[in-house]
């Protein structure tokens, strides 16, 4: 079996808190939704099944924008259903960044709009809820044909029912029991696993993936294909890591790992270090609260230097500097080119005018005049763009588009979106 497994922590969403299940709504500590989310992506969770159990409209769409902040803020994949009752609603939970929305086959409608929403919207996107046999037996052909997951409810028969579906099945287990973990992970149809099996605050994820490991069943972060004696290490007995922020490409810190320090990092997923100058282990984050969580492991050709990809919390230098690399020392005559921070300077001096007004700006101005005036902007210079592109000359096409870029970022700005958010939303088309 080598199918990487994955841990799929669910949140209940019940009157803008997390609650503890479907039935029982009373809330898991304060019931602060982002926080809960946060809390499973920093624990070791590959995967959040958002669950809406909203009675109203009002209620349904305070949980969308909820599950769009956790999409912002949070970097792990999301599902998320419940409260479906058309094909717009699938809609929203799409565009607020799910990556996969369920139906649930116990309701008519959304038995209906099965097929209409897998065409629409492509079947990959599409999963489906079922309790054991009753409904699988009876909508079994549709699923097959028009959803790309099962989510299977119950306890009993979990099993047998995942052998009869034969597709990609994410079974939900109400109760805390490993050894019936370990089985249906073991099942080559599993997907995965989620539920209060794995959803419960004070489980230990990481020592879960470490113990499936051990019995043979593969999650993601529980192997490492190098070991600690392959590696290169200086006179200390140590290794060099360079760690770069995932989403943005910067170095943040390079730092050392003993053996201690590398293989916590491995076990718990969140970076540790050995402080040559306390002569201890460091937990990044422990003091300050500005933890990593480490995305992946590179190695370089010779053996000799890590590179840590990972989510930082909050500033990664002591100095309160989001990069120890803050200080310029020199500067080349070239100016900085790469697109990636082009665009996140130039969104940020936008920002800036936004929060700190600076008279006689033009993006002020802008501001100022409201999204009407925004708007106008964005349109006038998009059909600048068009009359350009009927020019042979490709140069009035770098300028006009830059115009445009400029104009989008200011209402991107304006209302909220930034850079993050078009990269993670084009990432899952």
């Amino acid at each position: 079996m080598n199918t990487t497994k994955k841990i799929v922590t669910q949140i209940i969403m019940k009157n803008g808190k997390a609650v503890r299940s479907l039935t029982d709504w009373n809330s898991i500590g304060d019931g602060d939704i982002l926080a809960l989310a946060k809390y499973y992506a920093q624990q070791g969770a590959d995967e959040l099944l958002l669950v809406d159990v909203s009675s109203t409209d009002a209620e349904h769409d305070r949980h969308i924008d909820l599950i769009r902040e956790i999409g912002r803020t949070v970097e792990i994949p999301m599902a998320g259903g419940g409260s479906i009752k058309r094909v717009e609603d699938v809609k929203k939970l799409l565009y607020a960044g799910c990556s996969r929305v369920y139906l649930n086959m116990a309701r008519k409608s959304n038995v209906n709009m099965l097929k209409e929403v897998s065409d629409r919207f492509g079947k990959e996107k599409i999963a489906v809820c079922v309790e054991e046999h009753e409904q699988m037996e009876e909508h079994l052909e549709n699923i097959r044909a028009y959803s790309s997951l099962v989510l299977l409810l119950g306890d009993h028969h979990l099993y047998e029912a995942v052998q009869e579906l034969s597709m990609p099945t994410l079974p939900i287990l109400s109760q805390i029991d490993y050894q019936k973990v370990l089985a249906l992970l073991q099942s080559e149809h599993v997907f995965g696993i989620t539920g209060a099996c794995v959803s419960a605050p004070e489980i230990d994820l990481y020592e879960m993936k470490q113990q499936l490991s051990e019995h043979g069943v593969p999650t993601r972060g529980s192997e490492c294909t190098v070991k600690w004696e392959e590696l290169k290490l200086n006179s200390d007995g140590m290794i060099p890591v360079v760690t770069q922020e995932q989403s943005t490409g910067e170095v943040l810190m390079v730092a050392y790992m003993n053996r201690e320090a590398f293989e916590r990092t491995l076990r718990t997923g969140k970076m540790h270090y050995y402080s040559r100058s306390r002569q201890e282990l460091w937990l990044k984050g422990e003091t300050s609260g500005h933890y990593q969580k480490m995305l992946s492991l590179h190695i370089d050709c010779d053996n000799d230097t890590l590179l840590a990809k990972v989510v930082q919390t909050g500033a990664a230098c002591h100095t309160g500097n989001h990069s120890c690399f803050y200080r310029e020392i020199m500067s080349g005559s070239v100016a900085h080119k790469n697109p990636l921070t082009v665009f996140e300077d130039v969104y940020r001096v936008i920002m800036d005018r936004k929060e700190h007004p600076k008279e006689g700006s033009y993006t002020n101005y802008l501001f100022d005049k409201g999204i009407d005036k925004i708007l106008k902007k964005v349109g006038e210079e998009a059909t600048e763009i068009i009359i350009a592109a009927k020019n042979p000359n490709p140069e009035e096409i770098k300028y006009e588009a830059a115009d445009f870029l400029y104009h989008l970022m200011v209402l991107m700005a304006e209302r909220g979106v930034n850079w993050n958010d078009i990269t993670e939303e084009l990432s899952k088309r």
